[in-house]
């Protein structure tokens, strides 16, 4: 590849509000545009706007049906494509084929952008001040991006394992237990990890919310933090009511310099690695794994050569705690290391299918400010489902340019059971959670494997059994399966 079609990111915007009067606060649609505006601004050649061959657009709560082609008509950007992605289609994705289609020769300039006006329409729900939004029903993208297959399984489906608090739940009841940690200790070094995430939020000028935390105000219940499915109360789950949006915006080296975006202003796309492999939770036989990223971290570091230690900045997804953890463990991360930049989704704020954004944009300050160091951001599509790793430096890579798919891999090293649709009989406890419903505990799913290898959930309203999957480990335990519900052995 000449270095002339060489991709870098040369402009990153943000943009947010917090009206409580609806009537007075902009639309998602809006909110995107400013942030595209800054990004333009941010590279000090906002001309490059008009020059975009592609606008890609992550799916939020809004009906838009190519929001692409307003921004594009917004900028003048006549001739660009447009994408839009799905809920469950990475971010990195967009980020990928956007450098990589750079690096080909295909594209020279390429916008990334979303956004969310959750909190508008919360306020909206509060005041009952219903605010006029933008119509748009009758155009579609050039290109739309879908998943290749369901996030949940019709046997979570059926015993109301649905939310994502529930199912990151398992996996870090799983997790707990494969550390051999108590579950009094365990909720206190959750909580210890997203309070050091609010004290990075602080110091976030761009922060949803910069308020510091405490391990025991974010771990602990009360009135204004109720538990949602244990040990995860509301405050150690990702923050989506926000008004935000993030822009980026790449371009090839021929032409930045034709712009004259300074050296200084550039920031690098080294390498990039998605697993697109699917399982639902209830499939995994290794609940207290990423197989996706070790694949994804382990092609990026390959394809660069470099070792996790020589990576100064990290922006781990952080959509629950456990999801961080589990990328710690697969990346080699050891637990001195800081682990954000921007302070993470509780506290920096997560806008649904924008986060990875909010966190790059962050992250190109950081890395302008410490020339020549690599920041690494990943991201998460599902429950864990997805995996994406990029790297980044203001530092020009020695090598091409690499977007990998490691599916494939992925799915070889992903053990998966059978599911076990009317179990009866003796099973052991893989995991479990409990979901609360008014702030008191309602049921208990467990997560069960049965002799001979499939696997198994089940629910009980039994008082006795709830209370203990809250207060000790019943992980590994045996249980009895049958019609009447599962009782503990």
């Amino acid at each position: 590849m000449s270095t002339r079609r060489r991709p870098v990111l040369v402009g990153a915007g943000v943009a947010s509000q917090r009206e409580d009067d609806p009537l007075r606060a902009v639309e998602a649609i809006e909110l995107m545009a400013r942030a595209l505006a800054r990004a333009g601004a941010d590279a000090g050649a906002a001309g490059l706007l008009r020059e975009a061959d592609s606008i890609r657009v992550t799916k939020g709560f809004w009906g838009y049906s190519d929001p692409g082609r307003l921004l594009a008509r917004q900028v003048g950007a006549a001739r660009a494509r447009t994408e839009l992605a799905e809920l469950g289609v990475l971010q990195t994705t967009l980020l990928g084929e956007a450098a990589r289609a750079i690096a080909a020769g295909d594209e020279q300039v390429a916008v990334v952008v979303g956004g969310e006006a959750k909190y508008r329409s919360l306020r909206e729900s509060i005041t009952g001040r219903v605010a006029p939004v933008t119509a748009q029903t009758d155009e579609m993208p050039d290109r739309l991006l879908r998943p290749a297959e369901e996030i949940l399984s019709p046997i979570e489906l059926e015993h109301g394992l649905v939310m994502p608090v529930q199912q990151y739940a398992v996996l870090e009841n799983a997790l707990r237990r494969a550390d051999g940690v108590g579950v009094a200790e365990h909720r206190r070094e959750i909580g210890r990890l997203w309070a050091g995430m609010s004290r990075v939020a602080a110091g976030n000028p761009d922060a949803w919310s910069r308020a510091v935390a405490t391990e025991d105000e974010l771990a602990g219940e009360s009135e204004h933090n109720q538990m949602l499915a244990f040990p995860y109360t509301k405050r150690l789950t990702s923050q989506w009511n926000v008004d935000q949006a993030a822009a980026l915006l790449l371009c090839s080296e021929k032409v930045a310099d034709a712009a004259g975006v300074p050296p200084e202003r550039r920031v690098y796309p080294w390498a990039a690695a998605d697993s697109n492999f699917m399982a639902p939770v209830v499939r995994r036989r290794e609940l207290a794994r990423s197989p996706g990223f070790e694949r994804t971290g382990a092609r990026v570091l390959e394809r660069t050569g470099i070792g996790i230690g020589d990576i100064a900045h990290l922006e781990l997804y952080s959509c629950f705690p456990v999801a961080v953890r589990l990328q710690m463990r697969a990346l080699g991360i050891g637990p001195e290391r800081a682990i954000t930049e921007c302070g993470g989704m509780a506290f920096a704020g997560g806008p649904l299918n924008n986060f990875v954004y909010q966190a790059l944009a962050r992250m190109v300050g950081v890395l302008r400010a410490d020339p020549g160091t690599l920041g690494l951001v990943t991201a998460v599509s599902g429950m864990l489902t997805k995996q994406g790793v990029t790297l980044w430096s203001t530092r020009p890579p020695r090598q091409e340019f690499t977007f990998d798919d490691v599916s494939g891999e992925v799915a070889r090293c992903s053990p998966l059971a059978e599911i076990e649709p009317r179990p009866a009989g003796p099973a052991q406890i893989a995991s479990t959670t409990v979901l609360y419903e008014g702030g008191r505990p309602a049921a208990a799913i467990l997560v069960c494997d049965l002799p001979g290898g499939r696997r198994a959930l089940a629910r009980s309203m039994d008082p006795e059994l709830v209370e203990h999957a809250t207060i000790e480990e019943i992980g590994g335990r045996g249980v009895e399966l049958g019609s009447a519900g599962p009782r503990l052995r």
